[in-house]
């Protein structure tokens, strides 16, 4: 699909969609919980409908009511509670996780519980996305796994047992949060002992998810150990899923691009939520962007558009929204954690580069840092590359060029923000 964006000025108010990631980790938290679930998601991501689908799998019981998601949990792991099962042999148990990073690697050690054997699959950009992570760790704490050459699909046998992991957490949370999830359901007490941990928040995240369902996982200060008692059971609860700040970084950009007079109202926030993405404010502050919370809106102004520095190591999902709002700052923004921004759906530092060029500003990479050197986009024809931030991104920029900016291959916004482009428009003055 190709879209193309103009310069406009933007008013009124928007819902934020629910947080995709606080949506996926409590589809996992109701499965493996005993009885009945409801979760409130006005809408669903194609993310969010892949943990669906392997909830499903995976013997749950999903039902849509309204903008409530009724989930009753699966039976294998209530028998899983009550004592280990035989392996008896069952054909391999198909997990379809589609272009869902955080559904694979969340999903792969809660199916390492089972004494059974597991494959999950993988479709679009997530086939090449690292998951060699997964095979030690999860053979060390009693299963096996395999996988292709380091990328999916992935072979899964359990059951875990529990115990004692050393592991690096540099490249990403997600395999973590997985581990999180399921050991508490294990025979034995698991202590986890992690170095180089990455988006802190997204951790607290998984152990705020699992408390609401009440299970217990502790962490020290530093984010570098993690004790979890076995033989805890999951609890049926209504959980009301947030807004997703990933999301609304994109709408904080546009106000600060194009907002009129009176700014844009983002609804659905949560000013003190745990997304790490709330730290789009920091850097939208810097770049002088007003903005105050108002009852259950955040009220976002223009700014006055100066160049800014900012640190999206723990937050990397920012950069491209951030990228966008530099492209438009005057001078040379820099931001730091391109480390961060491998194994996306993208190559994301060189097609956020590449968009830069398209629309006519200049960038380069300095160690973990990319400058850009802000002005005003020119416009220009632009490649999304299957990932879903840089078409949102190339939207935002679009508000500040001084000509049409042509995404192709938007369809891929899908992913997160299905109505995002018909969403954006509805803002428009």
């Amino acid at each position: 699909m190709t879209v193309i964006r103009e310069k406009a000025t933007l008013a009124g108010s928007i819902e934020a969609p629910p947080s995709k990631s606080l949506t996926q980790r409590a589809i996992a938290c109701a499965v493996l919980a005993a009885g009945r679930s409801r979760l409130r998601a006005n809408s669903l991501c194609a993310d969010a409908s892949s943990a669906l689908k392997v909830a499903r799998a995976l013997g749950a019981v999903v039902e849509r009511e309204g903008s409530w998601i009724s989930i009753t949990g699966s039976p294998l792991f209530r028998e899983l509670a009550a004592q280990p099962l035989e392996d008896r042999g069952e054909a391999p148990m198909d997990l379809d996780c589609g272009e869902s990073g955080l559904c694979m690697r969340m999903f792969s050690p809660i199916a390492a519980l089972l004494p059974r054997s597991t494959r999950l699959l993988a479709s679009g950009s997530l086939s090449a996305r690292p998951m060699a992570m997964m095979e030690e760790p999860l053979r060390s704490l009693g299963g096996s796994c395999g996988t292709r050459e380091g990328k999916a699909p992935i072979s899964i046998r359990g059951p875990l047992r529990g115990g004692f992991l050393a592991m690096n957490a540099g490249g990403s949370s997600q395999f973590l949060t997985g581990l999180l999830l399921a050991l508490p359901l294990a025979g034995e007490d698991s202590e986890i002992l992690v170095h180089g941990t990455v988006s802190r928040g997204y951790l607290d995240l998984t152990i705020s998810s699992a408390r609401a369902f009440g299970v217990t996982i502790r962490r020290d200060e530093d984010y570098g150990r993690f004790t979890l008692p076995g033989k805890q059971s999951y609890k049926a609860t209504e959980f009301e899923v947030e807004g997703d700040w990933s999301s609304a970084a994109f709408l904080v950009v546009a106000a600060a691009l194009a907002a009129c007079d009176e700014g844009v109202l983002i609804r659905g926030l949560d000013k003190d939520s745990q997304q790490p993405d709330r730290a789009v404010l920091d850097a939208a502050a810097a770049a002088g962007t007003p903005f105050e919370f108002r009852h259950d809106a955040l009220k976002v102004g223009r700014a006055s558009l100066k160049p800014f520095s900012f640190d999206a190591t723990d937050c990397p999902d920012l950069f491209p929204p951030l990228v966008a709002l530099a492209s438009a700052c005057p001078g040379e923004t820099e931001l730091k954690g391109v480390g961060r921004l491998g194994g996306k759906e993208s190559d994301r530092a060189a097609s956020l580069m590449a968009m830069l060029k398209h629309l006519g500003i200049g960038s380069e990479i300095r160690g973990d840092r990319m400058h850009i050197h802000g002005a005003r986009p020119s416009g220009g024809r632009v490649e999304a590359w299957g990932d879903h931030r840089i078409a949102m991104a190339a939207a935002v920029a679009a508000l500040a060029a001084e000509s049409p900016v042509v995404i192709e291959g938007a369809e891929c916004v899908a992913k997160s923000w299905p109505r995002f482009f018909e969403d954006f428009d509805s803002l428009k003055a």
